[in-house]
C-alpha cells in the first residue's frame, strides 16, 4: 500500500501538554509493525539466509493474535516477502506490506512511538512521536530512510506528528503505564547521541514526549550489545510495579559486574508514587557465540502481543524453560511461547528489537 494522507505536524505543545502518554506494551494492541531486512544491510553478513526462517516463526506467531505490518522496499519486495511466507507456512491473511524503504530492519528503534489520550466523548485519539535516528551513535553508514520511517508511518494513518529534534530509540525506554519510564545512562548520556544535553534535559525531554512523571535510571549493557547498552535487553517492566531484570550468577563472566550494578539500583529505585517495585531476577542464557564472537543474547528482549508475551530462546534448555517459567508466572494472563532466536541474533537483536507495537485507538 502506498501513502494516501496529508502530514499533519503539531509545533504548539508537547505530547504531555496536550495529554498525550506513551502507553505500556502491554495495552491492547491493533498491529505489530516489521521492517523486513535486506540481504546487503549491515545486520545480518553472509546469514540472511539463515535469518528469514526464525523471522517467519516470529510473524506466524504474532499473525494469530493481531496484525502484522511489514515494511519493505517495492512491489517486488512485497511478493517475495509473501511468498516466503507461504513457504515457510505462515497464513498472510492478517500480514499487510507497507512499501517504505529502510536501511536495517531494527523496527523498535527506527518505528513510530505512537502516544494516546482521552479525546472528545471519551474517544482515545493517537499521534506519532518521531525521534530522530542515528544508526545507534553513527555506528553503521546510512540511516536516511530508518530516520523518515515515523514520519511516513503517520502519514499512512493520518496521524500528527510530533518532532522532539533529538535522538532516541525504542529499545532504549521501556514504561509501566503509570508515569515511570525506564532508561539507561550508557545510551541515552552517551556522547554519541546528543551530547549537548545533560541528564536532567534528557529527562524532560522523556517526560515531554513521552508523556511520563518520572525517569530510572540504570547504568550500562550487556557483552555483544551494539547499541551501547539497551534497556530491552536488561530490565523490563511485566505490570505497573514489577520489573524483571537479568542477572549473572558466574563472577568470571563479563556480564557480572554491570547486571549486579543494574540489580542494586532497581532495589533502590522507586516508581512515580514514591513506591518501591517488585523487582523479580530472570536468568541469562549464558555466552552465546557465532565465529568466537559473542552476542547480546537475553530473555529480557521479550515481546507483548495480545493475550502472550514472545520471549526469545538460545538452545540453552535449563535456563530458556527457567526464563519462560519465571515469565509465566508473573503474567498468568499471558501466554508465554518461546522462538528460539540464535539465528536472529547474529544481527545482535531479538524479538522486541524487531518490533514495534501500535496500540488500538
Amino acid at each position: 500500500m502506498e501513502k494516501v494522507a496529508t502530514l499533519k505536524v503539531i509545533t504548539r505543545g508537547t505530547p504531555n501538554q496536550l495529554g498525550y502518554s506513551f502507553p505500556p506494551e502491554w495495552y491492547p494492541h491493533a498491529a505489530t509493525w516489521m521492517s523486513w531486512p535486506r540481504p546487503e544491510a549491515a545486520s545480518f553478513p553472509d546469514r540472511y539466509e539463515h535469518v528469514v526462517p526464525n523471522i517467519c516463526r516470529i510473524i506466524k506467531e504474532i499473525s494469530k493474535r493481531e496484525t502484522v505490518n511489514i515494511l519493505v522496499e517495492n512491489y517486488n519486495y512485497e511478493v517475495i516477502v509473501l511468498r516466503t511466507l507461504k513457504e515457510h507456512k505462515v497464513p498472510t491473511n492478517n500480514v499487510q506490506c507497507y512499501h517504505i524503504k529502510t536501511n536495517e530492519s531494527w523496527c523498535r528503534d527506527h518505528g513510530p512511538a505512537f502516544v494516546l489520550r482521552k479525546g472528545l466523548r471519551g474517544k482515545t485519539e493517537a499521534a506519532v512521536v518521531d525521534w530522530v535516528f542515528n544508526a545507534w551513535g553513527q555506528k553503521y553508514d546510512g540511516w536516511d530512510d530508518d530516520d523518515a520511517v515515523p514520519t511516513e508511518i503517520a502519514e499512512l494513518l493520518d496521524l500528527p506528528v510530533f518532532y522532539p529534534k533529538i535522538v532516541m530509540e525504542g529499545g532504549a525506554v521501556d514504561f509501566n503505564g503509570k508515569g515511570t519510564v525506564l532508561t539507561t545512562e550508557s545510551v541515552l548520556l552517551n556522547s554519541n547521541r546528543n551530547p549537548l544535553l545533560k541528564e536532567w534535559e534528557v529527562e524532560r525531554y522523556l517526560k515531554e514526549y513521552y508523556g511520563q512523571k518520572h525517569v530510572v535510571w540504570l547504568d550500562d549493557g550487556i557483552q555483544g550489545d551494539d547499541t551501547d547498552g539497551h534497556v530491552d535487553d536488561l530490565s523490563r517492566f511485566v505490570n505497573d510495579n514489577t520489573i524483571v531484570t537479568i542477572v549473572e550468577h558466574d563472577k568470571s563472566d563479563a556480564n557480572f559486574e554491570p547486571l549486579q550494578e543494574n540489580l542494586k539500583r532497581l532495589n533502590g529505585a522507586r516508581d512515580q508514587d514514591g513506591k518501591p517495585f517488585h523487582i523479580v531476577e530472570l536468568p541469562t542464557p549464558g555466552i552465546v557465540e557465532v565465529d568466537r564472537q559473542r552476542l547480546p543474547a537475553s530473555y529480557a528482549n521479550f515481546y507483548f502481543v495480545n493475550g502472550a508475551i514472545l520471549m526469545p530462546t538460545f538452545r540453552k534448555k535449563k535456563t530458556d524453560k527457567k526464563a519462560i517459567d519465571i515469565l509465566q508466572s508473573l503474567c498468568p494472563k499471558h501466554e508465554v511461547i518461546g522462538v528460539d532466536c540464535t539465528d536472529l541474533i547474529w544481527g545482535l537483536g531479538a524479538i522486541h528489537c524487531f518490533t514495534q507495537q501500535q496500540p488500538k485507538f
